[in-house]
């Protein structure tokens, strides 16, 4: 699943696309995704002018000259892409369509149906049931150290299983989480609550650095993930353990190779001597 460098690499090829420009025409081609669409989804946002695309946790939220808000999220394999004249055929997994007054559009691509839509009033989408759980946003100013282990005081779980926890920490996933703690050079299974101090600087530091380094190289593209131009993202190259299981670890002498483990179903990537 598309985790936030991801969301936010989609986020950051659609504006210039769609900011400032208006919907023309906007197509449900069917009635549902994981969830059913708003029967109104069409008729509210055609004619209207998307002033800007905003990113909370793993969502899109695209803000309207209206006071309504479309929320999208991606799912397991759902894309954005953006097609211009001339438009070639549909592929039949093209499942929401929206006409720009240039002629440009973009499609809602989802082979698995995982992803969602949906509307909310601008003045409350902070409240829609979709965010209204969510935890503080990693690359948010007010994120660093003490606030990081302000969230994990009082937490017995392993310190993976709480920062995977979107009420925790926003927009993180298995991918990143394994990169941070790696680079913070944290063990996996370390009680969350014992992270503070200098190891939740470290972290929230090793965080923000993951997640600026991912955004840069247009996020890891290992089976789905597309930026909206349809281009790959590279950073998946770049891992330093995850999905390296009896790799040699990198960046240090210890002589122990990269090793696996199942958390909360999920598989962990990590350096034993390094970690602590």
């Amino acid at each position: 699943m598309p985790e936030l460098p991801e969301v936010e690499t989609v986020r950051r090829g659609l504006a210039p696309v769609l900011e400032g420009r208006r919907l023309v025409k906007v197509t449900a081609r069917r009635p549902d995704l994981r969830k059913p669409l708003p029967v109104d989804l069409a008729q509210r946002l055609t004619g209207r002018t998307i002033v800007r695309i905003d990113r909370r946790a793993k969502y899109l939220l695209v803000r309207m000259d209206a006071p309504v808000v479309l929320l999208a999220h991606l799912g397991m394999s759902g894309r954005m892409l953006v097609f211009r004249p001339p438009l070639p055929p549909f592929d039949r997994h093209d499942h929401v369509i929206f006409d720009v007054e240039d002629g440009t559009q973009v499609r809602f691509r989802d082979p698995r149906r995982f992803g969602l839509m949906d509307l909310a009033e601008a003045d409350a989408v902070d409240e829609h049931p979709f965010l209204a759980s969510l935890g503080p946003e990693p690359l948010g100013e007010k994120f660093d150290g003490p606030a990081l282990g302000r969230l994990l005081d009082g937490r017995n779980g392993p310190i993976k299983a709480a920062l995977m926890d979107q009420k925790v920490v926003a927009g993180l996933g298995n991918i990143y989480v394994c990169e941070a703690l790696f680079m913070a050079g944290l063990s996996p299974r370390r009680k969350a609550s014992t992270v503070r101090g200098a190891r939740a600087d470290r972290l929230a530091t090793a965080i923000h650095q993951v997640l600026e380094a991912a955004i840069a190289a247009g996020g890891s593209s290992l089976r789905d993930h597309r930026t909206p131009s349809g281009e790959l993202g590279y950073f998946q190259h770049s891992f330093s353990v995850y999905g390296r299981e009896g790799e040699p670890c990198p960046g240090c002498d210890c002589a122990a190779a990269v090793k696996r483990l199942v958390q909360s179903g999920r598989s962990t990537f990590y350096c034993s001597a390094r970690q602590r």
